[in-house]
């Protein structure tokens, strides 16, 4: 029997864009807190690099947990 729905990596893979740009914003805006107390402001292109490495796991976890409330919401035994 197929698992019905997405799977996870479908999941990420469609929410990777979402989750690599909200990365971006956060480190952009972390280095403008960091500026604080001296340090560096990050370029548009380092925050977008860093945002694309970063969101890379976080979108995976993230699909991980939204494929697990599929199962739960199907009344699948948990794992």
């Amino acid at each position: 029997m197929k698992p019905a729905g997405w799977s996870t990596g479908r999941i990420a893979l469609a929410l990777y864009p979402f989750g690599a740009g909200a990365a971006a914003v956060n480190v952009f805006f972390a280095s403008l807190i960091f500026s604080w107390i001296g340090g560096p402001v990050a370029s548009s292109a380092w925050s977008i690099g860093l945002g694309c490495l970063i969101g890379l796991p976080a979108t995976w976890y993230f699909a991980r947990h939204i494929r697990h409330l599929m199962d739960v919401a199907d009344g699948k035994p948990q794992t």
